[in-house]
C-alpha cells in the first residue's frame, strides 16, 4: 500500500498549491507554474509540501547512491 497522496486533477481550480517564493499555500493556480508545488487536495497537504519534497529528495539520493555502489563489495577485484 502506497502512502502517496491520491491523484488530484491539476487543471481543477479548487486545488491547493504551495508557492515556493512566498512559502504560502494558494487556492487555485494564482502564481506562475515554476513557483508552484502541487496540486494538493487540502490546504494542510499543500502546507506540508516542503517536507514532502525533502523526503523525496532524500529517497532519490539514497537510490542514486545504491545504484552507484551496485555490485561493489568494498574491495577492488582486478
Amino acid at each position: 500500500m502506497s502512502n502517496e497522496a491520491p491523484y488530484v486533477d491539476p487543471m481543477a481550480d479548487d486545488q491547493y498549491w504551495y508557492n515556493t517564493l512566498t512559502q504560502e499555500v494558494e487556492k487555485g493556480r494564482q502564481s506562475p507554474s515554476p513557483y508552484r508545488l502541487g496540486p494538493f487536495a487540502t490546504e494542510a497537504e499543500a502546507a506540508d509540501a516542503p517536507a514532502v519534497v525533502k523526503r523525496r529528495a532524500e529517497a532519490w539520493a539514497a537510490e542514486d547512491e545504491a545504484e552507484d555502489n551496485w555490485g561493489s563489495s568494498g574491495s577492488s577485484a582486478q
